[in-house]
């Protein structure tokens, strides 16, 4: 069963306060050893791609976060 990406909307905030747009952020998922791109990144942030446990310790680490500011308040 897969769950519903509750994390999109966290990981758009973050990324904005960064100051990073979709591609620099999935450059960086990549220099991380992520394999996505922008599009998978927009995926992502409109919660329209599952996001397992893998990739939510590339987002925490890539993002500078941990692993529980990604979720919902």
């Amino acid at each position: 069963m897969r769950y519903k990406n509750n994390i999109g909307p966290q990981v758009r905030r973050r990324r904005y306060a960064l100051g990073w747009s979709q591609s620099d952020f999935a450059t960086k998922l990549q220099l991380a050893g992520f394999d996505t791109s922008r599009s998978g990144v927009s995926k992502i942030e409109a919660r329209l791609s599952y996001v397992d446990d893998k990739t939510m310790l590339y987002l925490a680490e890539v993002l500078r976060v941990p692993v529980q500011e990604l979720f919902p308040p």
